[in-house]
Order: structure tokens, then C-alpha cells, then sequence
């Protein structure tokens, strides 16, 4: 559950769609009525479908794979870098690189780069350089920590894929479906939620809207990995007691057999 209530909601001005004229009507179950030229969403259903989400993000933490947030739209990505950083996901917010899903091998090359690149600094290959391969190392190091150094740490494809604004992110939005990646979403009255799998019907350009919903959905990827941890270390409790009775029960069956 995400613990949010309507109030919050309205406060944060998530309620707030686009002009009529902008619509989608494949928004239309989540509108509520329209004011001045503007669509209201209905928050009841915002309510709904994030705890949804957030139930499956939690699963999905809980059982250690990682979901990549996808954001590039300026007033959500400050917001969406500190937020998941905080919970250990990947994340995208300066430029979403086309292939970065669908041809993930030359994902990893480039995040590879990068690390090759720093092993050159540690190793002391970097002090045989002359001074424009240091430049142009440095240059390239810069523009692949620009674009991977958030998803260096993802070895492998996503579980899920989380955005803000499907309008705006639609080359990673394609990409995720066509891998049959799961993805969650927040989606406007301008949006198409029919072509993801997890959307949260929200004002996507309001910094306190966008703020409230990462909230609660890293919220809920945090108690998922605390689930994880106090999973773990009960296996790690029970193991010498299980080791000690499965001895017993062998020297049982020994004196049996004897």
C-alpha cells in the first residue's frame, strides 16, 4: 500500500491534466470531469492503481532484481537521480540512448569503456599518455558517465521499467515493450495508459506530483529490499539449527542400519 490519501494528492496538484484539446481518449476512464479547458483525473483511481504498482515493486525488490527509472524531462530529474539512488536502482535522466535496452551488449561495451578507463588511472597506464590522450580519454570518460554512469552498476536487463511521461520517453517505452519488460508508469491526459502494463494516472509535469509518486513508489522498493534482508538473515539463523537436526537424523539412520 502506498499510505498516500486523497488529501495528499490534491495538495500536490496531482489531480491536474492537460487542456481538453490535448487529450487522449484512451484517458477517459481517468478523468473525472473537466474545469476552465482543463481535465481533472480522477484521484480515487490514482489511489488505486499506484497501490498496484507499488505492491508489484515491492515483489520485485523482494526478490533482488532491479528496476530501471527513466526520466529526462527537467522538472523531474533532480527528483527522480536522488530518489532511486537512494533505494540502489538504475536510472536514466540526461539522454536516453536509442538500443540502451534492445542492443544492451553495446550498453555494457561503453559502461565497460568507462571502467577501462578508470583502471588505466589506478594501474599508472594513464601516466604513459601524452597530454592529448589524457584529453581525449577524459572527454570520452565524461560523456559515457553522462549517459551510463547511473546504469554502470546493471549487469543485466531490467525486471521493470519505470517513467515519467511516456510522450516524452517513447524510445524507451517501445524498447521495454518490445522485450516484454513490465513497465510502470505515470501517465497524463495526453498519454495512452493501454500501452503500459503498471500506469498511474498523474500529472507528470508538477514537481510535487512527480515528487509524491517516486516517493511512494522508492517507499515501497525500500521495504521490499528490507523484506529481502530480514528474509536473509532468518536463512542465515535457521541454517546451523537445520545442519544440527539433519546430523541427528543421519546418526539415527546410522544406528538403524547398524
Amino acid at each position: 500500500m502506498s499510505k498516500l490519501t486523497f488529501e495528499t494528492l490534491l495538495d500536490a496538484g496531482v489531480h491536474f491534466g492537460h487542456l481538453k484539446r490535448k487529450w487522449n481518449p484512451a484517458m477517459a476512464p481517468y478523468i473525472f470531469e473537466e474545469k476552465k479547458g482543463i481535465h481533472i483525473i480522477d484521484l480515487n483511481k490514482t489511489l488505486v492503481h499506484l497501490d498496484h504498482a507499488c505492491a508489484a515493486m515491492k515483489q520485485i525488490a523482494k526478490s533482488g532484481k532491479k528496476v530501471l527509472f527513466v526520466a529526462t524531462k527537467k522538472q523531474a530529474k533532480e527528483i527522480v537521480a536522488e530518489r532511486v539512488a537512494a533505494v540502489n536502482m538504475p536510472f536514466v535522466t540526461e539522454r536516453w540512448s536509442g538500443g540502451m535496452l534492445t542492443n544492451f551488449q553495446t550498453t555494457r561495451k561503453s559502461i565497460r569503456k568507462m571502467s577501462l578507463i578508470d583502471k588505466m588511472k589506478s594501474d599508472g597506464t594513464w601516466d604513459t599518455l601524452n597530454k592529448r590522450e589524457k584529453l581525449f580519454k577524459s572527454r570520452q570518460r565524461e560523456k559515457l558517465e553522462k549517459n551510463f554512469g547511473s546504469i554502470a552498476d546493471m549487469t543485466r536487463q531490467p525486471a521493470a521499467i519505470f517513467i515519467v511521461d511516456i510522450l516524452k520517453e517513447h524510445i524507451a517505452l517501445a524498447e521495454a515493450r518490445r522485450l516484454n519488460i513490465p513497465t510502470f508508469a505515470m501517465v497524463d491526459t495526453n498519454s495512452n495508459p493501454k500501452l503500459v502494463d503498471f500506469p498511474i494516472p498523474a500529472n507528470d509535469d508538477a514537481t510535487k506530483s512527480i515528487t509524491l509518486i517516486l516517493d511512494a513508489i522508492c517507499g515501497a522498493i525500500k521495504e521490499g529490499l528490507e523484506d529481502r534482508k530480514n528474509l536473509k538473515a532468518t536463512d542465515k539463523d535457521d541454517a546451523p539449527a537445520e545442519a544440527e537436526a539433519q546430523t541427528e537424523v543421519a546418526a539415527d539412520v546410522t544406528e538403524s542400519a547398524e
